[in-house]
């Protein structure tokens, strides 16, 4: 058997990284509330790239600013199901008095693309451009259809963006059977004979939640037992510091196998600690797939120092296991007891597909070439993607963004965290193995 070919390059390498450097400038920061600067301006930037390499793009645009891009890009063989790429152009907000370089600069720095969405998610965005700009350029058709979707609202739960498609122009994703995204395909060193490559094929379901008490109203120096904030305080503290119980999907048997053979020792999931400890910057990752999880996230009530408010809230972070949404249901009612008044803000569904068939072994097969120590290996992504709106349409969907990390960098860190940033070396490194994904698929 010849060696892999780990020296190939294709001209989408010499892009990609003004690409993602003059995405990331653009401020798409998502508020949650139409307050921000929309979208509609990066959505202009990809339909400008798609259609100077001779692609038709479409936009559309759900509410003022609020705009996401989307192309069908003709295959070989028409008979074939379509693959869908799919990425969001939205960001969460940043203070730029906190980070070390301005967080929409798109500044190169100690071998980095550095600024808000440079893992989150614009590095796939720039990867995708830089790769069908290529292939269009040489003439390369993709063995069947793609569709490519550059999509926004994806940080506030997507209504306004893959929702929005999904239920008002399905026929967009007309014959797609296969989707990847983001949060999927980065590395993981084990030692210098093995690369894992952790691809997402299962994600937590959502629960964010407003938690309510209502008290009675009273002067601020009386004696006072029905205290809306006390009451609501006792609750959040008693969920906040609870630890619900591990539960072992299939996909995390899945990663422990795989784990425990790369490290040579049988892992047991009720004794993780040390096994993380051993995983840097992926074991907040997979830390929170182990149970489910309820994080208070915010807390409002009264409007003066001397009046005790006749009611107080709570919002709450909410994330449940694929299968376990009733037990998750059932533990919160128990924790929060029976005066706190629990209501959906935001709810989706959780999602897991085995990790099997053609499309997995393309993923293989392109990150082998490119990184003969690779390995693909299944893991759960402890919050949530526009793959859940695509499922609607019986889509199977992944997360497969390919970057080869340098063992020290905090990866799970950069997700909507200060100083967020994408090694040069590992934007190239994706471009060649999606090419090579896109060829082998």
């Amino acid at each position: 058997m010849s060696e892999p070919d780990t020296t190939r390059s294709i001209k989408g390498e010499d892009e990609v990284v003004d690409l993602c450097r003059e995405l990331i400038q653009i401020d798409t920061s998502n508020y949650g509330d139409h307050s921000g600067p929309g979208e509609r301006k990066a959505a202009e930037y990809v339909a400008e790239k798609l259609a100077e390499v001779g692609l038709e793009p479409q936009i559309f645009e759900s509410h003022t600013g609020r705009a996401s891009t989307v192309v069908r890009i003709e295959g070989e063989d028409r008979s074939r199901p379509g693959l869908l790429i799919h990425g969001h152009t939205d960001v969460v907000p940043a203070n730029a008095q906190d980070w070390t370089h301005h967080p929409f600069s798109g500044e190169i720095a100690d071998g980095c693309v550095w600024g808000r969405g440079a893992v989150d998610m614009k590095d796939m965005d720039a990867m995708t451009l830089a790769v069908v700009r290529d292939r269009m350029r040489s003439g390369r058709k993709p063995p069947r259809d793609l569709v490519l979707a550059f999509l926004a609202d994806e940080e506030a739960g997507g209504r306004f963006g893959a929702k929005f498609l999904v239920d008002k122009h399905p026929d967009l994703f007309e014959g797609v059977t296969e989707a990847i995204g983001e949060v999927g395909g980065f590395s993981f060193t084990v030692n210098e004979k093995l690369r894992l490559y952790l691809v997402e094929t299962a994600q937590k379901g959502m629960h964010w939640m407003k938690l309510t008490v209502d008290g009675t109203a009273g002067h601020g120096s009386m004696i006072h037992r029905d205290n809306a904030i006390t009451e609501l305080s006792e609750a959040v503290g008693r969920l906040g510091r609870h630890t619900f119980p591990v539960r072992v999907t299939k996909t995390l048997r899945h990663f422990l196998d795989e784990l425990g053979d790369a490290l040579g020792t049988e892992l047991d999931p009720e004794n993780m600690d040390a096994t993380l400890a051993k995983l840097g910057g992926i074991a907040k990752l997979i830390g929170a797939s182990l149970q489910n999880t309820a994080n208070p996230t915010q807390l409002g009530a009264g409007y003066k120092v001397n009046v005790i408010p006749g009611q107080a809230t709570a919002h709450v972070d909410g994330r449940y296991l694929p299968g376990y949404e009733e037990e998750f249901l059932a533990d919160l009612d128990r924790i929060l007891g029976p005066n706190v008044r629990r209501e959906d803000v935001h709810a989706d569904k959780a999602l897991e597909t085995t990790f099997d068939g053609a499309l997995v072994d393309a993923m293989q097969t392109a990150l082998s070439a490119e990184d003969p120590i690779a390995r693909a290996v299944p893991y759960m992504l402890s919050a949530g993607t526009d793959a859940k709106s695509f499922d609607d349409l019986g889509i199977r969907c992944f997360g497969f963004a390919p970057l080869k990390l340098p063992p020290e960098l905090d990866f799970a860190g950069m997700f909507h965290g200060v100083d967020e940033r994408v090694p040069v070396d590992a934007l190239r490194f994706g471009v060649r193995v999606l090419d090579r994904f896109v060829e082998a698929s």
